[in-house]
């Protein structure tokens, strides 16, 4: 135990019921976050924020959404990556098809069309639990990848299958440089961790994690599992909707629909039981785990001189 909370006594419902109502968990995510924005633009080089500090902020966005249906909501996914994909695509035929708007617009609606496809999905589990439910979604996966590669619409009928975008610009500003695209990213997550706190903790929240504990017991309490497991399939695939449109505007710059394949949906659900189901921020612990761990790992002893 890192600290105890003897002490912070709560004399109103407004400071019991704040974000962090924890002095030093205030502190904590004040210090984090502001090393983040200050302190690693000055530490990292190119190569670190293009190889292990933008993906990992970009999949720990998807980790955040996917912990949402399974670690509070209790419903088991083995698609993510399917609806990144989605994200991913509706963003590119969103720029193509209507290049005024702007892209932050762009990851919102990118988000909302995913969101859509991932109640279509979601349907399944209200009648079916467990592995069955993990067959479901796989089979959401196998059929988002073959739709991607056979439907040249979303494409632009490209030849090659593959796409390619363009810098981000909005505002005046062209995200370009590794500095920008980091900043970038990091402000939609921080965005979206917000928001996810807000939501686990408020009456959504709730709901998900009694439908997860015991649906029948929720349902005689008042709870509708039908509403409260496909708003947490909505929820989650519009974190993975908007996390695919980074994956693919801001890291890969370019992709085939083999770059959202089930090994990346596998790599998410150990994301999230790595760093702890039910919780948003072991998101981010096992995003680091599974993104910076293999590639420190391999530069580290060679900074050391240890052969390996």
């Amino acid at each position: 135990m890192l600290y105890r909370e003897n002490g912070q006594f709560k004399t109103t419902y407004a400071a019991d019921q704040q974000l962090l109502p924890i002095v030093q968990d205030r502190w904590f995510v004040i210090g984090l976050i502001a090393f983040a924005y200050i302190a690693v633009p000055w530490l990292a080089s190119d190569y670190m924020f293009r190889a292990l500090v933008i993906p990992f902020v970009i999949l720990a966005i998807a980790a955040i959404g996917l912990n949402i249906l399974v670690g509070y909501c209790g419903q088991i996914s083995l698609g993510t990556a399917a609806f990144m994909a989605v994200g991913a695509y509706a963003a590119y035929n969103l720029v193509i098809r209507i290049p005024q708007l702007n892209f932050v617009v762009v990851l919102a609606l990118s988000g909302g069309i995913a969101a859509l496809v991932g109640m279509v999905f979601g349907i399944p589990s209200l009648r079916i639990k467990g592995l069955y439910l993990a067959v479901s979604t796989l089979a959401a996966q196998f059929f988002i990848d073959w739709l991607f590669a056979r439907v040249r619409w979303f494409t632009d009928y490209s030849s090659s299958g593959s796409v390619s975008t363009a810098p981000i610009q909005m505002f005046g500003w062209t995200v370009e440089s590794s500095i920008d695209k980091y900043l970038f990213v990091l402000s939609i997550a921080v965005v979206l961790t917000l928001a996810a706190k807000n939501l686990v903790r408020g009456h959504i929240g709730r709901a998900w994690m009694a439908t997860r504990d015991m649906d029948v017991a929720a349902e005689v309490i008042g709870i509708r599992p039908v509403t409260a497991k496909l708003s947490a399939f909505a929820v989650s695939s519009f974190y993975a909707g908007v996390a695919g449109a980074l994956w693919g505007f801001v890291h890969l710059g370019a992709w085939e629909p083999l770059a959202f394949n089930i090994n990346l949906s596998l790599n998410l659900l150990f994301m999230i039981i790595i760093g702890g189901m039910g919780s948003l921020l072991g998101a981010y612990f096992g995003a680091a785990f599974i993104v910076l761990l293999p590639i420190l790992l391999n530069q580290v002893p060679g900074a050391l001189g240890v052969p390996i």
